[in-house]
């Protein structure tokens, strides 16, 4: 295989010539430049011709090609004082992409070089600039002839001809022809296109100048194309597409809802709040009371949690399925459950409080509409969750509104720890009002109850305990899930839907789990799965785990589709309508808030990027400014650093690319978190998807 050497940094012009005479003396040229022809005459010796093997400096004759003593192989190039670079495989390695990138138009397989004989002028794609450069050179032709056999070879003044006749037939651009490839650029299919990115077929066939503008102009977008497909991986090319604009779409009939129809509005209510704050047994209890769960199956917990001696973790164990999760006391994952009220299809998720598992508790409350922050009354248990070092209160309520939910139910849970005193309640509202208030929640929108699951006091009926009776006139848990106001949905716009969770059966079918955040499904759909590029058609869905055959904005199910790999399928993809796919980016400007207590932020930082349910590994490449937090213009250019409490835009970019679209124009996919050393540091949204330039 031939060595790899920079053919621009060299003039091959003469270093060939000189291989075509047999008789050559090596102490003529010091700098190893070919003589010319008159010159060779006068030099010539009775010395036979002989190479030195660059190992053991044995004298072998010319015509081995190998050294007679220790076999190795006899280099390309005679020429001892140019730096021969290093062997370069047919295919780029991994070391050459990360050094000159995936489209570097400086290397290529040998089947991309051109035979003299069969063309005098070569053409050559330029990835790099996305443009086709079509240029006469002898240059290129001579290297050429370095892969060639020595026999094949022309005679110097065969080549010099030839030189002259490339170099005079392009001055002349009317009459000179270009050399394209064998199949019709216009046309070049994915199958030409390997995963970096580069042209395999070798450019051989000749067309007349006027179909060589209107070629070169479609290769350039599909060389772009090609680019797209590269940076995000994908086997298909979509990231290329052009996204057609909202304005553009038109729903069909059935999917905008009936409104004459008696099917209630879903509502999706995350449960939140510190650890151990009861919001397992606050749920449990609730399906329990409005009939989710059978008095047979509630027996079955309380005999299996009296058994392992946690009797109170009874109503917990309706949700936490696991046996990690009912051996350790806590919550791990988001469960999902639902239930009916007066005026709302309710669906719970009910999210961990542990500071482990705080991911798990972003990707699965992201997709909640109102939310239930759970507050425990007990004294001590109440300060620790508003503690800022360990406290998973103030970092969920914050969490919750960075999330886009304005309607916060604050349920301060176990009551009957402090015998339901007023006094209590009144100064965990002061402390935790003041605090929800910094994080954007207006006075309207909080709602506070006074509870205890435990006993079930004040969750679906009015509280019997007069203790709480004598000073609490309000709603009950129940009533006030009534009071929240309907959430707006996007029916008419295209399919849009995060991928949560994936679920594969042993037939080879696989099931996207998410809530539907625009547009419609149904069975029979054709659907883009990003960043794949797979598409696929809607097998079955499933929402509250019975089959339905139409799906709208808004609400939480289980998509099984057929006609696509299974792997290509992941959390924290997207599904979305194969004519108007989301962007797919790994550089993003952002606009974020620093909490409370974070270390500061510099450039170069390594965090965790959190956006709808995807996590990647993310470095600061930029703070562009600060920002001040009332107003949000700019009050410094260029800072140095981020402490806690400062609200800037900084440019972030990503390990792996995501799904992802500026916050104007999609709110579910608009929305980032950065993390570090298992706290959240900053909230923002995305402003601006920044474009990597190959």
């Amino acid at each position: 295989m031939p060595h790899k050497v920079n053919y621009e940094d060299y003039d091959y012009g003469d270093y060939y010539e000189y291989e075509d005479y047999d008789d050559y003396d090596y102490d003529v040229e010091d700098n190893g430049e070919a003589p010319t022809p008159a010159s060779e005459s006068k030099q010539e010796t009775s010395k036979p011709r002989v190479w030195s093997c660059a190992i053991c400096t044995y004298d072998n004759e010319e015509g081995m090609s190998v050294c007679d003593i220790c076999g190795v192989l006899r280099t390309p190039l005679v020429n001892n004082n140019s730096k021969t670079a290093p062997f370069k495989f047919d295919v780029p390695s991994p070391d050459d992409l990360v050094s000159n990138g995936l489209h570097s138009s400086k290397t290529g397989s040998k089947g991309n070089f051109l035979d003299l004989k069969s063309s005098r002028v070569s053409s050559s794609v330029s990835e790099k600039n996305g443009s086709v450069n079509t240029r006469s050179s002898a240059k290129k032709s001579d290297i050429a002839n370095v892969l060639m056999p020595k026999d094949k070879q022309d005679s110097v003044d065969e080549r010099n001809s030839l030189k002259n006749e490339v170099r005079a037939s392009s001055r002349i651009s009317d009459s000179s022809s270009l050399v394209m490839a064998k199949d019709r650029l216009g046309t070049i299919d994915e199958g030409n296109c390997s995963n970096h990115g580069t042209v395999d077929d070798s450019i051989s066939s000749s067309v007349d100048g006027t179909e060589s503008s209107s070629h070169t102009g479609n290769l350039t977008s599909n060389m772009k194309n090609m680019s797209s497909t590269a940076k995000s991986g994908n086997s298909t090319n979509v990231s290329a597409r052009k996204t057609n604009s909202h304005t553009q779409y038109k729903p069909e009939k059935w999917m905008l809802p009936d409104k004459k129809g008696d099917t209630m509005t879903q509502l999706n209510l995350a449960i939140v709040g510190h650890v151990d704050s009861g919001k397992s047994t606050l749920s449990g209890r609730l399906l329990f009371l409005l009939g989710r769960i059978t008095q047979k199956q509630m027996h079955k917990y309380e005999k299996e949690a009296k058994l392992q001696g946690k009797g109170s973790f009874a109503y917990a164990w309706a949700l936490d399925e696991s046996a990690e999760e009912r051996e350790r006391g806590i919550t791990m994952t988001v469960a999902v459950a639902y239930f009916d009220s007066k005026n709302y299809h309710v669906v719970v998720l009910d999210s961990p409080g542990h500071k482990d598992f705080v991911p798990n508790m972003i990707s699965g409350a992201t997709q909640s509409d109102a939310a239930i922050l759970v507050i425990d009354a007990s004294v001590g248990s109440f300060e620790v969750g508003m503690n800022t070092a360990k406290g998973l209160t103030r970092e969920h309520a914050q969490l919750i509104r960075s999330f886009g939910v304005d309607q916060l139910i604050v349920a301060v849970n176990k009551m009957d720890a402090v015998q339901y005193s007023k006094d209590r309640f009144d100064s965990i509202k002061v402390q935790l009002g003041t605090f929800l208030r910094s994080c954007g929640f207006k006075d309207a929108s909080l709602t506070w109850i006074p509870l205890s699951a435990l006993e079930n006091q004040n969750l679906v009926t009015a509280p019997d305990d007069g203790r709480l009776l004598s000073w609490y006139k309000g709603p009950c848990l129940l009533d006030a899930i009534d009071s929240l106001r309907p959430p707006p949905r996007e029916f008419s716009k295209p399919l849009l839907m995060p991928i949560c969770d994936v679920l594969k059966s042993q037939h080879g079918q696989v099931s996207a789990c998410g809530k539907l955040e625009a547009g419609a499904l149904r069975s029979g759909l054709k659907v883009l799965v990003l960043p794949s590029g797979e598409v696929g058609t809607v097998h079955s869905i499933e929402r509250d785990s019975q089959s339905c055959s139409v799906a709208r904005a808004g609400d939480n199910i289980a998509v099984s589709l057929q006609g696509i790999d299974v792997s290509r399928v992941m959390s924290g993809g997207v599904l979305c309508h194969p004519d108007f796919p989301v962007a797919i980016a790994t550089h993003l400007e952002l606009k974020v808030l620093v909490l409370d207590f974070a270390p500061p932020i510099l450039i170069g930082s390594q965090l965790e990027c959190h956006i709808h349910h995807a996590k990647e590994a993310a470095r600061i490449v930029k703070i562009t400014s600060l920002l001040d937090t009332k107003t949000g213009k700019v009050t410094k250019k260029s800072p140095r650093c981020l402490t806690a409490k400062q609200s800037a835009i900084l440019e972030v970019a990503l390990q792996e690319p995501v799904c992802v679209e500026e916050f104007s124009n999609c709110r579910a996919l608009g929305r980032a978190f950065l993390r570090s050393s298992g706290r959240t540091i900053a909230v923002g949204i995305v402003t601006r998807i920044i474009e990597d330039q190959q």
